[in-house]
C-alpha cells in the first residue's frame, strides 16, 4: 500500500472518531437522565408508603379556676306546711275556701255536720240517766225496799234497742261494701296511673294524688269495719242487757257495782262524745294561705283524711334528691347554683341539712337507686317561685380559684392509673398522671403535666406512643 493510501485511511479513521464521539456523549447524558428518574420515582414510592402523621384535636393545659358540682333536679316547698285532716268521722260539708285565699289563725276552715255526734251525746245522757234510776233501785232494794222487779215496758224497750243495734249493724255492713268498693276503684285507678306514669304520660303529682286516693280510701274501709265491730258489740250487749233483764236480780250488793261501773262508762263516753261534736268545726292552726284543698266537695269522711293544707308561699325551701353515692360528698354549707327555673338569672342558695335516710326510688330505666334529700335555703327569699316548683341544682362540693385542668376527654386508663398522650416534637408520648378532684368535662393535674403543654383530645386506638400526630 503507498503512502498516499495509508493517509486517506488515517483520515476517514479520524472523520469516523469525530461522529461517533457526540453519539457516547449523548448516550451517557441520556443513560444518566434515566438514572435520575428512577431514583426521583423511588424516592416518590418511599414518600408515598411512609406513614402519615394523624390529625388528632389538642388542647393546651391551662391554670385557672374549677369546681366539682353534683347536678340534680329539685323542687320548692313551704318551710311549714300543715296538713289539716279531719278530726272525726262524719259527714265532710262542702269547703268553700279555693287555693290561695288567706286564712287567719282560728278562721273556720271545714265543717262536719254535728247532728249524728249530738244524737249520740242525747242517747248517751238517756242511758246515763237510766242507768243512774237502777243503782237508785238498787240502793233502796239494798236498804230493805222492795226490789224493783223488770216491766214489760223495760222489756219491750229492750228489745227496740236490739233492734236498732241489728239496724245499725246491717247499715254499717252496708258501709264497708261502699268503702270496699272505693277502695277498688282507687286502686284501678292508681294502677293506670302508674303504667302512664311509666310511659312518661302524665306528672308524677298525679300519680301521687292517685296513690293518696288509694289510703284514703283504705283507711275509710278499716273505718268501716271498725264500726262494724262496734255495731256488733252494741248488739251483743242490747241482748246481754235483755238477758239481764229478764233474770231476777237476787244480789243487789254486786248490781250496785254493775250499774255504778256502767254509769262511769257513759259519763267517759259521753265526755268524748262532747269533745267530738265540739271539734266538728275546724279551724287554722296558723295563718297563712291555702296550698291545696284535698276534699273540695261533700262526702262522708273518716278521721285523719287530710282535708286542706296551709302555708307561707314566701317561705320556701330547696328540696333536691339526688344519688346515695353522690350524698356523701355534699355537706351543710355547700353552694347551691339553681338553673332552669323559668328566669334568665341564675338564683343561689345553701345546703341546711342532708338527710339521714334514703328511699328507694325507680330511674326511667327501671333501675332501683338509693337517693337521698339534700334542703337548701335560697339566698334571696324574695323569688319568683312558688311551692313544688321544678327546677336543675348544681351542688358545689369542691372548688379551687388556681389548679391545673385537663379535659376528661384526653385521659383514659392504663393499669390502674390515669394517662394521657402529649404532643412532643409532632409525636404521641404516653405520660401517667396523678388526677385530683374532677368535675364531669375536667380534671385536677397534681402531678404528670405542666401549663402550656398540649394533649391529645378523644384518642383512638390508632394512637400509640411515638405515633406521629398533627393537630387540626
Amino acid at each position: 500500500m503507498t503512502s498516499t493510501n495509508q493517509n486517506n485511511l488515517r483520515t476517514l479513521d479520524q472523520d469516523i472518531a469525530v461522529v461517533e464521539q457526540p453519539t457516547r456523549k449523548r448516550i451517557l447524558a441520556r443513560r444518566w437522565w434515566y438514572g435520575l428518574a428512577g431514583l426521583g420515582l423511588v424516592g416518590l414510592v418511599a414518600y408515598g408508603l411512609r406513614p402519615q402523621p394523624i390529625a388528632v384535636d389538642l388542647a393546651t393545659l391551662e391554670r385557672g379556676p374549677l369546681q366539682v358540682t353534683v347536678k340534680a333536679e329539685g323542687q320548692t316547698r313551704v318551710r311549714d306546711r300543715f296538713v289539716v285532716a279531719a278530726p272525726v268521722d262524719g259527714e265532710l260539708q262542702r269547703i268553700a275556701l279555693k287555693v290561695g285565699d288567706p286564712v287567719a289563725p282560728g278562721a273556720t276552715l271545714a265543717q262536719i255536720d254535728p247532728l249524728p255526734l249530738t244524737t249520740r251525746v242525747a242517747s248517751t245522757q238517756a242511758q246515763l240517766r237510766a242507768t243512774q234510776a237502777q243503782l237508785r233501785a238498787a240502793q233502796a232494794q239494798l236498804d230493805g225496799v222492795e226490789t224493783q222487779r223488770p216491766k214489760p215496758a223495760a222489756l219491750n224497750q229492750a228489745e227496740t234497742r236490739i233492734q236498732a243495734a241489728q239496724a245499725a249493724e246491717r247499715q254499717a255492713q252496708a258501709r264497708v261494701q261502699e268503702a270496699q268498693a272505693a277502695r277498688e276503684q282507687a286502686q284501678r285507678e292508681r294502677q293506670r296511673l302508674e303504667n302512664l306514669y311509666a310511659q312518661g304520660a302524665i306528672a308524677r303529682q298525679t300519680l301521687e294524688s292517685a296513690q293518696l286516693a288509694e289510703t284514703q280510701r283504705q283507711q275509710e274501709l278499716e273505718t268501716a269495719r271498725q264500726q262494724v265491730a262496734v255495731a256488733q258489740a252494741d248488739l251483743q250487749a242490747a241482748r246481754d242487757g235483755l238477758t239481764v233483764l229478764r233474770a231476777e236480780q237476787r244480789d243487789p250488793d254486786y248490781l250496785v257495782e254493775v250499774y255504778q261501773a256502767q254509769i262511769a262508762g257513759l259519763e267517759a263516753e259521753l265526755a268524748n262524745l262532747a269533745d267530738d261534736a265540739r271539734r266538728t268545726t275546724i279551724t287554722a292552726p296558723t295563718a297563712g294561705q291555702v296550698l291545696q284543698v284535698m276534699e273540695p266537695s261533700a262526702r262522708y269522711v273518716a278521721a285523719g283524711t287530710p282535708l286542706l293544707a296551709l302555708g307561707n308561699p314566701g317561705d320556701l325551701e330547696l328540696v333536691i334528691d339526688i344519688l346515695s353515692t353522690d350524698a356523701v360528698r355534699v355537706s351543710p354549707q355547700d353552694t347551691v347554683r339553681v338553673e332552669r327555673w323559668g328566669g334568665d338569672q341564675m338564683l343561689t342558695a345553701t345546703v341546711r341539712r342532708v338527710e339521714p335516710s334514703a328511699f328507694t326510688e325507680v330511674s326511667a330505666l327501671g333501675v332501683d337507686e338509693q337517693r337521698v334529700n339534700v334542703i337548701a335555703d335560697f339566698e334571696d327569699p324574695n323569688i319568683p317561685l312558688g311551692d313544688g316548683f321544678r327546677v336543675e341544682a348544681q351542688i358545689v362540693v369542691w372548688e379551687s380559684p388556681d389548679v391545673l385542668k385537663i379535659p376528661i376527654s384526653a385521659l383514659f386508663r392504663c393499669d390502674t392509673d390515669w394517662c394521657t398522650f402529649v404532643h412532643e416534637a409532632g409525636r404521641a408520648q404516653q405520660r401517667r398522671l396523678t388526677l385530683g378532684p374532677r368535675s364531669d368535662f375536667e380534671a385536677v393535674v397534681e402531678s404528670g403535666l405542666a401549663a402550656g403543654e398540649q394533649v391529645v383530645l378523644y384518642p383512638g386506638d390508632k394512637i400509640e406512643a411515638g405515633t406521629r400526630i398533627t393537630g387540626r
